[in-house]
């Protein structure tokens, strides 16, 4: 990698950092323990103050584009197409993954009576499936350009589907192969996906910004993480109220109604999860 200067680079936004993990904490903080407080008046409250801290914070960096400050969040780069774009799929497809994986681990082990070692070795089809295609991801897309990122989405979203289709086949405590297929294509699909992905949004900012435009790459990674697993999990537990882990896991009516005491089993899964 050439080296990168960027010769108005001000001293670091101690301040701008502070309120970006502010917001972010009061966003994801009552999506996760919204369900289990019954969803009161003050979880709307802090997830509203969270949204309205990114607002001010994106006001706040268009401000400082030209002080002697370093901008948290370089806005400029937001108006090169390709950069945002890249930035929305980073955000989706870290936020779907993410809230994924954690109701599929919760499923398999809780609902499912998978021992962790079997859940792993089950969650290792995905990455079997990605590691498929993962040295001819680039140049794939040196060739084809975006229609390999489309594809990679397409075939993520497929093997999702796949897996969905085959959950209700998954033996208990035994027999995951129904599942194993739709594993593999969304690993292949995310690997045609993800690591184009990452030199298509920074080919596409200036050289002197490349240390800016990897840090908003990261953070867009992170938040749509943290805001999945916040999401996806809160309409799965909400769904487990009245249904069984594997109706939850498919998210349709129906099924078993869930057994009582479950819940706090359930939260201890999702906060290992989480992590």
């Amino acid at each position: 990698m050439p080296e990168t200067h960027d010769p108005e680079a001000g001293r670091p936004d101690v301040v701008g950092a502070a309120l970006l993990a502010a917001a972010i904490a009061a966003i994801a903080y009552p999506l996760l323990e919204g369900h289990s407080q019954g969803w009161p008046a003050w979880v709307w409250m802090v997830l509203a103050a969270g949204l309205a801290g990114l607002v001010a914070l994106g006001l706040l960096e268009e401000r400082r584009q030209h002080a002697r400050l370093a901008p948290l969040l370089r806005t400029p780069l937001l108006r090169i197409p390709a950069f945002s774009a890249g930035l929305v799929v980073q955000f989706a497809f870290s936020a779907g993954l993410q809230g994924f994986f954690l109701t599929f681990a919760v499923w398999l082990q809780t609902g499912m009576a998978f021992s962790a070692l079997g859940a792993g070795l089950t969650a290792l089809a995905f990455s079997v499936g990605s590691f498929a295609l993962a040295p001819a991801a680039v140049p794939l897309a040196e060739r084809h350009g975006r229609l390999v990122l489309s594809s990679g989405g397409l075939l993520m979203a497929l093997g999702v589907v796949g897996v969905v289709a085959g959950a209700g086949q998954v033996g208990q405590a035994s027999d995951p192969w129904p599942i194993v297929p739709g594993l593999v294509v969304a690993g292949v699909g995310l690997s045609l996906l993800v690591i184009p992905l990452v030199n298509v949004v920074l080919a596409a900012a200036p050289h002197q910004a490349a240390g800016g435009a990897g840090g908003m790459f990261s953070t867009a990674q992170q938040l749509g993480g943290a805001l999945g697993v916040a999401i996806v999990g809160s309409v799965f537990f909400t769904h487990l109220d009245g249904h069984s882990y594997t109706a939850s896991f498919e998210q349709r009516p129906g099924g078993d109604r869930a057994v009582p005491g479950r819940r706090r089993a359930v939260a201890c899964a999702a906060a290992h999860g989480g992590r």
